[in-house]
């Protein structure tokens, strides 16, 4: 599969036409839902496979962050049989009581995985959090990236985005 197809499979999945109202108040009458394409385990898959080679070397842990980056960071961890864990917004007060489960990410290279990036605001959260747990984040990597501002905002914290596809290649495959 090429990445053009990639981006016409995951625009065809995700894709909502009607009225909606957003994280914002706004109202749209388009609508992008990343969970269409991470509940497809074919199409996630496919995702998974053309992200592996993006996963930058030395890379020890890949870390999905809450809830989206889940899926992707299992399905990832697949391809380049890297351990992951599992990134919470915030440590649960019980049981282990932890902020990253999974994968120890202490003194090592942690890949911060996500689905989609607007603002990069909760990888510029979950990446202080993950520092502050002993890790080595320099990069972040995304299914999309939405053009918003993201990329800007980790490169001020020390963090690189890297992405499969952006907003441009999804107008792109609906034309």
């Amino acid at each position: 599969m090429t990445h053009s197809d990639l981006a016409r499979r995951i625009h065809a999945a995700a894709h909502l036409s009607g009225r909606f109202t957003l994280r914002s108040g706004r109202t749209a009458t388009e609508y992008f839902d990343k969970y269409r394409f991470e509940a497809d385990p074919v199409l996630l898959d496919e995702i998974a496979r053309l992200m592996a080679p993006l996963v930058p070397a030395g890379t020890e842990v890949l870390a999905g962050l809450e809830m989206g980056g889940i899926p992707v960071v299992t399905a990832l961890g697949r391809y380049t049989g890297l351990p992951c864990a599992f990134v919470r917004k915030q440590a649960k007060s019980y049981g282990t009581c932890r902020l990253a489960e999974g994968a120890d990410v202490e003194e090592r290279r942690v890949l911060v995985v996500e689905d989609v990036v607007t603002s990069g605001g909760q990888i510029v959260l979950s990446t202080a959090d993950l520092r502050a747990l002993g890790a080595d984040v320099r990069e972040a990597l995304c299914v999309i990236d939405r053009e918003q501002g993201g990329a800007e905002a980790l490169r001020v914290e020390g963090v690189a985005l890297v992405s499969l596809l952006t907003a441009g290649d999804l107008r792109a495959a609906a034309v």
